[in-house]
């Protein structure tokens, strides 16, 4: 027998997961095609489905923390999506600075959320079992 510790996902659980694959894929390919309806429809179910997935496994540091991460990742390329969508992405906004650029305030958001699981917490809680 293995004394090996696992991480088991409730079926109902999975699915949604899944699901929230379907809706990032199908609004990601509305950026692509620029399918201007579907893309801004797409951004809800794809943002409220990493939202509750980050709040169910907030008893597991490290999945909360690549959770969130995905929760601005899709947040800064929802909103790149729109600036695109809208012609205002190449409009200055200040020195040079695009209104594109925004995206990258999520972005490294997310790198923080990361940089803090990897450099802060596994260095602290070295034995601590998580999922990553």
């Amino acid at each position: 027998m293995s004394t090996e510790q696992t991480y088991n996902i409730p079926l109902r659980f999975r699915r949604m997961e899944n699901m929230h694959i379907i809706f990032w894929l199908l609004k990601d390919i509305s950026w692509c095609m620029v399918w201007k309806p579907l893309g801004i429809a797409m951004i809800f179910p794809t943002l409220v489905i990493a939202i509750i997935i980050s709040i169910k496994n907030r008893k597991y540091v490290s999945e909360v923390c690549h959770n969130w991460a995905i929760v601005f990742w899709i947040a800064a390329n929802s909103y790149w999506m729109i600036s695109e969508f809208f012609s205002f992405d190449k409009l200055p906004v200040y020195a040079g600075i695009e209104y594109k650029y925004i995206a990258i305030i999520p972005f490294v958001i997310g790198i923080l959320i990361l940089a803090y699981y990897y450099l802060v917490f596994k260095v602290i809680y070295k034995k601590k079992a998580e999922t990553m």
